[in-house]
């Protein structure tokens, strides 16, 4: 279970937007949610919520005991994807500081097992040390997954929640822009609302 507090009992979190079953960095994008009411809840808000973020996308062991520098950085890398995404949905271009965030992420971390030597048994190959270059790896992981979002097929789907004042990315299903069923039921709430408004007032005219 994520780590609970007020903000998220007040109302339960919704489900992963649709698309992040596949891409885990659509889910890192959407790890700091708004929701109704002024709430926000950051699921990389603090070293133990991030770790457990990690974890459940099998990026790091339950206990990689980030400390709060490790988690400030990927909360910056998290907005630079976050920028991407909306360029990427806006088409507009991409912030030079947003592509230097994520390809510097992807050169930060080997991407093929290193060459060791054990005294005993001699030569072996293997990837650097969880503890040590856990956070590079994760940060690279997701770097690479981002890329593989906006250069793919599915970029065409890439959308924003058109229901306010949610904040979260998804990939779209035929002309769905809803992340979650109940961001959909506020839209038609919303558009039922303004249409009634708009009747009240030519009547009134």
């Amino acid at each position: 279970m994520r780590i609970m507090n007020e903000a998220m009992a007040a109302e339960p979190l919704p489900l992963p937007a649709p698309g992040a079953e596949t891409y885990p960095a659509l889910d890192f994008a959407n790890s700091a949610v708004t929701l109704p009411g002024g709430r926000h809840v950051d699921f990389l808000g603090t070293p133990a919520a991030a770790d457990q973020w990690l974890a459940e996308h099998g990026l790091a062991p339950a206990d990689a005991g980030l400390q709060e520098m490790c988690t400030a950085q990927l909360r910056s890398l998290r907005e630079q994807i976050r920028s991407l995404l909306a360029s990427r949905v806006a088409a507009l271009p991409a912030l030079p500081a947003a592509l230097s965030a994520v390809n510097d992420a992807l050169i930060k971390a080997p991407a093929v097992a290193l060459l060791h030597w054990d005294q005993k048994d001699g030569p072996y190959r293997a990837a650097p040390h969880p503890t040590t270059q856990l956070l590079d790896h994760a940060l690279a992981a997701l770097a690479d997954n981002t890329a593989d979002l906006l250069t793919g097929p599915d970029a065409e789907r890439l959308t924003a929640c058109g229901s306010s004042p949610c904040n979260r990315y998804l990939l779209r299903h035929g002309r769905r822009h809803w992340c979650s069923t109940r961001c959909g039921d506020r839209a038609r709430a919303a558009r039922a609302y303004a249409r009634r408004t708009r009747a009240d007032r030519a009547e009134g005219d």
